[in-house]
């Protein structure tokens, strides 16, 4: 994936997940996408950090349950990122995490 087509998907996989996010979480967590970043402050506690690491053509996530995951496209499947540490997929990992079905459409 060339450097230009890497970031039109990272950056609509954000902007999907942060208006899936909102939707879910309504009040229970602050939801913002600047510069690439996507940030979930949990109301209960806790802080997801989302980002798209160019280098490396990946989406980066912090997440405050399980720890620093890495993600890259899936050739096969436009949409899904797939953990560079057993296989599963970003929206399921987070989904899993916070509750809530984040599949892309």
């Amino acid at each position: 994936m060339d450097e230009t087509s890497f970031e039109r998907a990272a950056e609509k996989t954000l902007q999907q997940l942060m208006a899936a996010l909102e939707e879910a979480l309504g009040d229970e967590a602050e939801v913002d996408l600047e510069g690439g970043i996507l940030t979930v402050e949990l109301e209960a506690g806790g802080t997801y950090l989302l980002n798209m690491h160019r280098p490396n053509r990946q989406i980066w996530l912090s997440s405050p349950k399980s720890g620093a995951w890495h993600f890259d496209a899936d050739p096969a499947a436009p949409g899904h990122w797939i953990s560079t540490r057993g296989g599963g997929r970003l929206h399921d990992l987070l989904g899993r995490e916070l509750g809530h079905d984040l599949a892309p459409g």
